[in-house]
């Protein structure tokens, strides 16, 4: 199981929050600890998994500082199919998704846009529109 610390924003600050997952028997788990509380959550693919946790997130008003949080990253079919979900690529309207735009979920970096899943949702639609 990874573990990896990432920052949160929900108003107080730098807010911080530790990240685990795990790939088991077709399983998708992901484990998200803060503020004494700990989301779990199951399914087929990494990020599926990682939208639901985001929306209690939401709920608190916090959003998660990562790729797979970010508004203008979202994973293709085949990433989802292949690598469970654990890729996604950067969006830029009007370009299709390139190898080099491809990122890591729960990797985080300067050009995070950390964004609500209805949000970040939209942001895909509208891109897959541009062409």
């Amino acid at each position: 199981m990874e573990r990896i610390e990432l920052g949160i924003q929900d108003g107080t600050g730098n807010a911080k929050a530790v990240l685990s997952y795990d790939e088991d028997d077709d399983a998708c788990r992901v484990e998200l600890e803060y503020q004494g509380a700990s989301l779990i959550g199951d399914g087929a693919d990494f990020f599926d998994v990682l939208c639901d946790i985001r929306q209690v997130l939401e709920k608190k008003g916090a959003l998660l500082n990562c790729y797979g949080g970010s508004l203008n990253v979202y994973p293709s079919g085949m990433t989802r199919d292949m690598g469970a979900g654990l890729k996604a690529y950067k969006l830029t309207h009007g370009q299709r998704g390139r190898m080099q735009d491809l990122v890591r979920i729960f990797d985080t970096g300067p050009d995070v846009q950390p964004a609500t899943v209805a949000a970040q949702r939209a942001y895909f639609e509208a891109w897959l529109k541009s062409f």
